[in-house]
């Protein structure tokens, strides 16, 4: 039986919400609420919701860049959410994030080919002469052979995403776990990144999408875990199935006929 690459068991997030004023009670949230998710080797799992619906936080509860309030995450059939950061580091190069924000993400003194190199040189320990014929082909496979030396400052939206994966791509991570990567791009350059997103992930790797566009999800990905209120409130096969639920119908058909009055039901 395949390990899968992810798996999460039983998993809350509670996050304490301080007061509007200094004397005002705090309360709790239920970001995550008993999720259960796995990801096979060469998967793409899409997590649908819209804001607020759970799906960045248990994201980043997967990388262990949130911690969780109970419940187990296993990365390659070993636990990973009980280690600490010590016995984590290590191991963070095969595990691999793409920010929604992919400016901030980037350092403004660094060209393209410097982004690269740098993740290959620190999380890779690969030679730096190297890294840098490894960071040539990958920027070149990603379209930027002719952008190797320009700051994030004059690259489009589309160019500073692709050297976000150009970074990730270089480390041949086992999971690639991508959190609303096309945002604030126009339709023609969203699809051109997922493609090149979906398309150059190492074999075997799992990877999580995190979106609210319900056609990407379609397009590009084996199955969708829908969200709502920290919870998992339906699983769809993926381009054929069709939701149920009716929050769920709602996001794949937002023009269509529903009861909205039974989205909220956990």
């Amino acid at each position: 039986m395949t390990t899968p690459v992810v798996s999460v068991r039983k998993v809350c997030k509670t996050f304490t919400q301080q007061g509007t004023f200094p004397w005002s009670p705090s309360r709790e949230v239920h970001a995550v609420v008993d999720v259960d998710l796995e990801v096979a080797p060469g998967e793409v799992v899409a997590l649908v919701g819209q804001s607020g619906s759970g799906k960045t936080t248990l994201s980043r509860c997967i990388l262990g860049l949130e911690s969780i309030t109970s419940g187990e995450i296993l990365l390659e059939g070993r636990p990973w959410s009980s280690l600490d950061e010590r016995h984590r580091r290590p191991l963070r190069r095969a595990y691999q994030y793409v920010p929604q924000d992919a400016l901030s993400a980037l350092d403004p003194q660094q060209t393209a080919l410097e982004h690269v190199i740098e993740s290959l040189t620190v999380l890779g320990g690969v030679p730096r002469a190297q890294a840098t014929d490894r960071a040539r082909a990958m920027l070149d496979g990603l379209g930027l052979g002719q952008r190797l030396h320009a700051l994030p400052r004059e690259m489009s939206g589309g160019e500073q995403r692709r050297v976000t994966l150009a970074r990730v791509f270089a480390l041949q991570p086992s999971l690639v776990v991508a959190d609303e990567p096309t945002s604030g791009l126009d339709p023609d350059r969203q699809e051109s990144v997922l493609e090149d997103l979906i398309q150059n992930l190492p074999e075997g790797a799992g990877c999580i999408l995190v979106t609210h566009d319900m056609p990407q999800a379609r397009a590009w990905c084996n199955r969708a875990m829908v969200m709502l209120e920290g919870r998992v409130i339906e699983e769809l096969q993926l381009p054929e199935g069709e939701p149920t639920h009716p929050y769920a119908r709602m996001l794949f058909d937002p023009w269509g006929e529903h009861d909205l009055n039974q989205s909220t039901a956990r």
